[in-house]
C-alpha cells in the first residue's frame, strides 16, 4: 500500500483580479500558507498558466515549476473542465457555456469546439514536460438534456449520443497514451459520464481505453444517492484522481434531488466544506488507502455557507488529518511462525 499525497488545493475557485489570487506567485504564496503542499492547475485561468506556451518550452515549465517551488509547493495535475465540457456541448447550452472559449470562437459551435480539442491535446503535452502522469477534465453534455425523458428517448438515441461522445474523445485519449497520461474524467451531474453505468457505456465504446479513468469526487455521488463508498470498490482500478469536497443531501416535503430551481442555499443537496456536510470521508480514505490509490487528496472548495478563506484553512488540516500513512508491516508480525514450508506441510497433515 501506498500513503495517499496532499494536502492539495484546486485554484479554480481560489483565483480572481485582486492580489495575491491574481498572479501564480501570489497563489502559492497563500496556499502554501493554508498548509497546502500541491496546487491542481485549472488550464483556461491565464493568471495562472500559460498552457500553448506550457506546452512548447520546457524552460517555461521548468520556471513554473520554480515559482511553485519557493513556496514548497508542486503541482497535483492540470485541469481542463471547462474545455473538456467544449468537446462535447448540446446546442441547448450554446449560450451559457460560451464565456468557457476564447472569444474569437464563441458563437460558433464548430471554430469554439475545434478550440475545445486543441486545448485538451496541449494539455497533454504541457501534463508531460510537468512531468505529471494523470489529467482532469469534463467529458461533456451531449445527452443531459433528455436524462428524465418524457416523451420517452427515440429509438437509438442514446447509443447515437454514447456514439459521439467515444468519437470525439478517442483521438484525445490516444493523444494522451503517446504522452503517457491518463485522462480522468470527473464524475458529475450535467455531464454524460454522471455515475458508474455511464462511465462504464462511454469505457466500453472508447474499447476500455487504457487512458480512460475516473476524477472521484464524492459529493457529485451523494447528491445523486450514489453509494459513494461502493463505488470505490467496483471502480479503483479506474480511479486516478480525488477531489475532496463534502456536500449534504437533505430532501423534504417540498423537493429533493432536482432543487427546485433554487439557489444553492435553498437546495436538498448542496455541497459543504470538509467535515461540514454528510460524507464519510474517513470510510473513503480507508478504501483508497486499501485500493493502493497512489495519487493526491485535493480540496476542491464549493460552499455555500462558509468563508472561503476559513474553508481553505480547514480544508488542508482536514485532508492531513485523514490521510492514513499506511503500515510498514503487520501488526501481528509478532506472533508470526517461521516460514519453512515443511513445517506448512506438518501442519496440514501432508505426507
Amino acid at each position: 500500500m501506498r500513503t495517499i499525497k496532499g494536502p492539495g488545493v484546486f485554484l479554480a475557485q481560489f483565483a480572481t483580479n485582486e492580489a495575491p489570487f491574481n498572479t501564480l506567485d501570489g497563489l502559492a504564496g497563500w496556499a502554501a500558507g493554508k498548509g497546502f503542499n500541491s496546487v491542481q492547475i485549472p488550464t483556461w485561468d491565464s493568471r495562472v498558466i500559460d498552457l500553448k506556451l506550457a506546452a512548447e518550452s520546457q524552460a517555461y515549465c521548468d520556471d513554473f515549476r520554480g515559482t511553485l517551488a519557493k513556496h514548497g509547493l508542486e503541482i497535483t495535475e492540470l485541469a481542463s473542465h471547462l474545455q473538456g465540457q467544449l468537446v462535447a456541448l448540446h446546442p441547448s447550452f450554446d449560450i451559457p457555456a460560451d464565456a468557457f472559449a476564447a472569444p474569437e470562437v464563441r458563437r460558433n459551435p464548430a471554430k469554439r469546439q475545434e478550440w475545445a480539442v486543441d486545448q485538451l491535446m496541449l494539455a497533454a503535452k504541457a501534463s508531460r514536460r510537468f512531468g505529471l502522469d494523470r489529467h482532469v477534465t469534463f467529458s461533456g453534455s451531449l445527452l443531459w438534456p433528455y436524462l428524465y425523458p418524457y416523451p420517452q428517448w427515440p429509438e437509438g438515441l442514446i447509443e447515437d449520443g454514447f456514439n459521439e461522445l467515444a468519437k470525439r474523445w478517442r483521438p484525445i485519449l490516444d493523444a494522451y497514451d503517446r504522452e503517457g497520461v491518463d485522462v480522468a474524467y470527473e464524475i458529475h451531474p450535467t455531464e454524460d459520464l454522471h455515475d458508474g453505468l455511464t462511465f462504464e457505456m462511454f469505457l466500453e465504446k472508447v474499447g476500455n481505453h487504457s487512458r480512460c479513468n475516473i476524477m472521484y469526487d464524492p459529493s457529485h455521488l451523494i447528491l445523486q444517492s450514489i453509494d459513494y463508498l461502493t463505488y470505490i470498490d467496483h471502480y479503483h482500478e479506474r480511479i486516478k484522481c480525488f477531489h475532496v469536497k463534502d456536500a449534504e443531501f437533505r430532501p423534504d416535503g417540498k423537493t429533493g434531488a432536482y432543487g427546485g430551481f433554487q439557489p444553492w442555499i435553498r437546495r436538498a443537496g448542496r455541497f459543504r466544506s470538509p467535515g461540514d456536510g454528510q460524507i464519510d470521508f474517513g470510510g473513503i480514505f480507508a478504501k483508497l488507502s486499501g485500493y493502493d490509490y497512489d495519487g493526491w487528496a485535493v480540496l476542491e472548495w464549493e460552499c455555500c455557507l462558509k468563508n472561503s478563506e476559513d474553508g481553505a484553512a480547514e480544508g488542508a488540516r482536514f485532508i492531513r488529518d485523514h490521510i492514513i500513512r499506511v503500515a510498514d508491516r503487520a501488526f501481528d508480525d509478532f506472533v508470526k511462525a517461521g516460514d519453512d514450508r515443511s513445517d506448512n506441510k506438518t501442519m496440514l497433515g501432508i505426507r
